[in-house]
């Protein structure tokens, strides 16, 4: 007989941030899963491989966030397509003949998020930053068909590595150095990628009709540049819209059960981030 699977959790460390239980654990509800549970824990690339292997066949799945999607991957017994091709593990799935599985629920996560606001295609755009979810964001381009992407980084290193997703993940990238950031805000799509407080200087940037910004922050929110956007009346999205989406794809994952609850899961998210004063 095949184990009941019904425990799932996100890893991490920092990881008491997270807001992916309240996502996950909303969907529970909305789902009638009344035995399933979703919990946190703090773990890091020295401590994953025991963690991994302590875990018993009740366990269905686990998100994963920094720094551990790469460093999972030499754990795992395969990985999905999506997540081979930006070497970036978010999801891992656990089978009943006890295999590991990754996926990246990202990359389809910001694809989704996009076509909800009516961006359905891209075909110019420009990515603030450079680190993991700058490749997630080119792979999403690449899905929604960009013949142009600028990528505006603060290092001759970085630029170099981001032409280099470019290539892999057939995406035409050119890149240009920080000191131009504000250039980048005169796209039709922007994603943001960077940490808190990188972009707050590029508000004066903003165009007097500015098009569709992604700053995939979800806390704080609204960074100054996102108030700015939405001052000028463009279109924006938030981190916590990414984050919805790829736990929704998750939530599939997982148990079975499709379509996972949009609408609650993004009620729970905007709550909890209510709850902490955003």
């Amino acid at each position: 007989m095949s184990p009941t699977r019904h425990r799932a959790a996100v890893l991490g460390s920092p990881v008491a941030h997270s807001l992916s239980p309240d996502l996950h654990r909303a969907a529970y509800a909305a789902l009638g899963l009344g035995e399933w549970t979703y919990d946190r824990f703090e773990v890091d690339e020295a401590a994953l491989p025991a963690f991994l292997d302590g875990l018993g066949p009740e366990w269905a799945g686990l998100s994963l966030t920094m720094p551990l999607k790469r460093a999972v991957i030499p754990l795992l017994d395969g990985v999905s397509d999506t997540a081979a091709a930006v070497e970036a593990v978010n999801t891992v799935l656990f089978t009943d003949d006890g295999r590991r599985l990754g996926d990246n629920t990202d990359i389809p996560g910001l694809v989704a998020a996009l076509r909800e606001r009516g961006v359905e295609s891209a075909g110019s755009a420009a990515v603030l930053g450079a680190g993991a979810t700058a490749s997630s964001a080119l792979a999403a381009l690449g899905r929604l068909g960009a013949e142009d992407v600028t990528v505006y980084v603060r290092s001759a290193a970085r630029a170099a590595e981001m032409r280099q997703w470019g290539e892999r993940l057939g995406v035409p990238v050119r890149t240009e150095d920080w000191a131009r950031a504000g250039e980048a805000l005169a796209a039709p799509l922007v994603i943001a990628t960077t940490p808190a407080g990188a972009t707050d200087a590029l508000t004066g940037a903003v165009p007097g009709r500015p098009g569709t910004l992604f700053d995939v922050l979800y806390e704080p929110w609204p960074t100054p540049l996102a108030a700015a956007w939405a001052a000028r009346g463009g279109t924006l999205l938030g981190g916590l819209d990414l984050l919805v989406h790829q736990a929704v794809l998750q939530v599939e994952l997982m148990t079975g059960r499709r379509p996972a609850p949009l609408a609650a899961m993004r009620t729970a998210g905007e709550a909890a981030l209510a709850a902490r004063g955003h």
